[in-house]
């Protein structure tokens, strides 16, 4: 589809020039040192290597221009890492890049980081609601707010560049970014483009920009990224120039104006090329068009996705405009060829010349030369009264309140705090579901409240407030109360992801998984005024949860400050309303499960439009909204194998024998014929909602039960991430030596199997636990994981006896148990 389709007119784009005017003295400065720069210096330069694999002495030798610190990357041995461990680490890098002692010049080191809602990677931080959250709020100001909170944050820590903000335009709420956007209205992501750039590093033209407490903006994903066709991610955005331009380019001259310093190019395509080896954007519409004259970053290894390159070896990224290379784990080699390519002229010195200019550009401007170590910063200095201040989770309990959308009131809300409340749901308390993804960790998953100091969970929040007020307060995950409540306020919504695990299929919500409707439907039936507090990323069929509530607020991704929900939901002790509904939808809601809203195209009709939200002050209901999801809800889509004690759609359950023998379960109770194994039903959290195994441990060979797919699924995509196979299960009498493996089988022949028996003998007995397996070790061990058949077997041929509830895939586990070759789990 490349052809005309991808052809590119630059004189149709938007023109721009820096609003920096030109500073002669500084360009001279720049000439001057490059004129002293050997071929080696300048290719350093334009590298960035990850702190997971690139060490201080590496720097020193290689004389590297940046380092940067994935998701999942932190200070060696400090998995939650406060101010003072990442200064240290920046002071390292720091002082490596600054001597000289083997040669080389003195160019500080850049260090970046995402920080994408607040300073998301480091303990204690403020972390603001996600960006599919603010586009509610139609506050820029608000948005500039947080991003002065966000450089202030990060200057704390010792760092001077964040990967933010992200620019992208979604189309398709089923890619698993969806949540990183402002809006589906590239109006509103054009109005915060400048907001946030300017929050971050200060206005250019004053003696803020760039100064001590401000930082570095990357404007991301140069381009397209939320137009990709399926709203896959990493995927082809199959659309017109104009398309492209108009709608997924709007916010890019508007950051340029500001004076973002930094562009990320994405990894997707567009029309079938790759945009990080697509020169005619990347030079000819943002460098010479748009006038942009900062540093133009390559993503997470994008450039090993160009025709012809691999992580390695991409001459094609560079000869394309971009100036630096996030080599995270393939530097050295990106270095070795990169170095060749230039001594023989594949790469022209000229180009190599314009990015190491670009990026000496970028580190004058933000006085890198003169700052001396990161941890001497004024604000590191006093990191202790900077990070997560006061005043600055006040702005993220703003951003809160600001941001909640009003779907349905049938004038439950606002709630009498002096009433009894139930609060319920799994999300109530619960930090690391209200933040979401790029929370901590890549996926924001392995968390508990704890990871959290200072910050206030939606549970925490109600009952502070409901108990100041003379009222009382319960909390119960499941619903149970030991005296009925005047009121219950239901807390549930997405577990956490990131990239391309959050990709769907389609918007139906749990889809085969109905827990959260049941709670719902089971409070409202016994004549409990029910409120649901959804929390997600993006908008999902809800019909049937809108329905089964006499209230339902969309509260997106809020972030550390739950009380700016009870500031809303609650009335004051004196009976006035304090603060009212403000936000309005940034997408437009969808009324099936398989309609995907365009940003306000009419002809959608959607659930709720874009721009819908109901306030106290003006009313309005919500009547009894359609609960056709226009498909049939099959849990597998979801990847949703095995749940409430039943195999999902059209599966099967297989039973073999210690004797080989095989028999599908068509009732339960159920055995095998040999005896080796049985199957009984047994309650969970509703009657008969998981399944007892049994194995005797006699005969020869192992017993197995197996979840059987109708047809073949294909979760490679998956298995290249951090998703696990997950299941509820509860150890009842496991043996030391238990023999007991979890395998994916695929076809005749094709099983990958993992030992899981002596880890099982550890978990605690008796106990309901999610216990997870990476994806990536059923592949090691040899399943094709594009053509599973069996998503599910467990074999063992050691007495004992397990019951189990649920199996699906998922981000989230209580355990995750390791295997062989990848010491401990992710």
């Amino acid at each position: 589809m490349a052809g005309d389709a991808a052809a590119v007119h630059p004189e149709q784009w938007p023109k721009g020039a820096s609003p920096l005017p030109p500073d002669p003295a500084l360009e001279a400065r720049i000439h001057a040192l490059l004129r002293t720069m050997t071929v080696e210096e300048k290719v350093g330069q334009m590298i960035q290597a990850d702190i997971k694999y690139v060490t201080p002495d590496d720097v020193r030798e290689y004389r590297l221009g940046s380092v940067l610190a994935g998701g999942n990357s932190k200070p060696p041995g400090q998995p939650f890492p406060v101010a003072t461990q990442w200064q240290a680490l920046a002071d390292a890098f720091y002082r490596a890049s600054m001597d000289t002692s083997r040669g080389g010049k003195a160019i500080p080191v850049l260090f970046g980081i995402d920080a994408v809602h607040g300073h998301n990677n480091l303990v204690g931080s403020t972390l603001f609601p996600q960006n599919s959250g603010l586009g509610a709020t139609r506050d820029p100001q608000l948005i500039h707010d947080i991003g002065e909170v966000t450089a202030q944050e990060l200057r704390a820590s010792g760092i001077g560049w964040t990967f933010a903000p992200t620019l992208t335009v979604p189309q398709d709420v089923r890619w698993g970014r969806s949540y990183e956007g402002y809006s589906q209205n590239p109006e509103i992501v054009a109005a915060y483009a400048a907001a946030v750039v300017e929050g971050l590093e200060g206005k250019p033209g004053t003696p803020s920009f760039l100064d001590a407490g401000h930082v570095i903006a990357t404007a991301k994903h140069f381009l397209g990224d939320g137009g990709t066709h399926d709203g896959r991610d990493q995927g082809d955005a199959r659309i017109s120039e104009a398309t492209l331009r108009d709608i997924h380019g709007a916010g890019y001259p508007p950051a340029i104006k500001a004076g973002v310093q930094v562009v990320m190019v994405s990894f997707s395509s567009w029309n079938g090329i790759k945009m990080a080896g697509n020169k005619a954007l990347i030079t000819g519409v943002l460098k010479e068009r748009m006038g942009f004259d900062g540093i133009v970053l390559g993503d997470w290894n994008a450039h090993g996705q160009v025709p012809g390159c691999t992580n390695e070896d991409c001459a094609a990224a560079y000869n394309a405009g971009l100036d630096m290379l996030e080599a995270p784990d393939s530097w050295e080699g990106i270095y070795k060829n990169t170095l060749a390519e230039a001594r023989a002229g594949a790469i022209p010195m000229s180009r190599i010349d314009d990015a190491v200019t670009r990026i000496l550009r970028v580190k004058m401007r933000l006085g890198m030369f003169e700052a001396g170590l990161p941890s001497t910063n004024a604000l590191a200095v006093k990191s202790a009264e900077v990070v997560g201040s006061p005043a600055h989770r006040a702005v993220a309990r703003r951003a809160v309140r600001e941001s909640l959308v009003l779907l349905k009131n049938d004038g439950v809300l606002p709630i009498d705090p002096r009433k009894r409340v139930l609060v319920a749901g799994e999300g109530a308390d619960n930090i690391s579901r209200q933040n979401g993804g790029w929370t901590l960790t890549w996926q924001g998953t392995g968390l508990t409240n704890a990871n959290f100091p200072g910050a206030t969970s939606v549970w925490a929040g109600l009952r502070a407030q409901v108990e100041a007020a003379g009222g009382s307060a319960e909390l119960s995950v499941d619903g149970n109360y030991t005296q009925k409540p005047d009121v219950a306020i239901v807390v549930f919504g997405e577990d956490p992801y990131a990239e391309f695990q959050g990709d769907l299929p389609n918007l139906a919500y749990r889809p085969g998984n109905d827990r959260d409707l049941d709670l719902l439907r089971k409070l409202r039936g016994q004549g409990v005024p029910v409120v649901a507090v959804f929390l997600t990323g993006r908008p999902l069929w809800m019909n049937r949860e809108i329905n089964a509530a006499d209230a339902f607020v969309v509260a997106w991704l809020p972030g550390s400050e739950g009380e700016g929900i009870a500031d809303v939901l609650l009335r004051t002790r004196e009976g006035s309303v304090a603060h009212d509904f403000h936000g309005k939808l940034a997408y437009a809601w969808p009324r099936n499960a398989l309609q995907i809203p365009g940003a306000i195209a009419k002809s959608d009709r959607p659930q709720f439009p874009y721009g819908f939200g109901l306030t106290y002050a003006a009313g309005g209901t919500t009547g009894k909204l359609p609960e056709n999801p226009g498909l049939v809800l099959s849990s597998a889509q979801a990847g949703v194998y095995f749940t409430r004690g039943k195999p999902a759609q059209d599966f099967v359950v297989r039973l073999t024998g210690a004797d080989g023998a095989t028999s599908d379960v068509k009732a339960t109770p159920a055995a095998t014929a040999d005896g080796s194994l049985h199957v009984a039903a047994l309650d969970f959290k509703a009657q008969e909602d998981a399944r007892s195994l049994s194995w005797s441990g006699k005969g020869s060979g192992d017993a197995s039960v197996a979840l059987v797919a109708p047809t073949p699924l294909d979760v490679d995509r998956e298995t290249n991430g951090d998703v696990l196979l997950v299941t509820m299960l509860r150890i009842d009498a496991v043996s030391a030596d238990d023999t007991s493996s979890v395998a994916i089988g695929c076809g005749t022949g094709c099983v990958g199997s993992v030992p899981v028996g002596s880890q099982l003998a550890a978990l605690p007995k008796g106990e309901w636990l999610r216990v997870g397996i990476p994806l990536k070790c059923f592949r090691d061990a040899g399943a094709n994981m594009s053509k599973v058949d069996r998503p599910f077997e467990w074999s063992s041929h050691s007495a004992g006896r397990i019951a189990i509830a649920e199996v699906s895939l998922g981000t989230v586990a209580d355990r995750t148990l390791t295997c062989p070759g990848h010491g401990a789990a992710p």
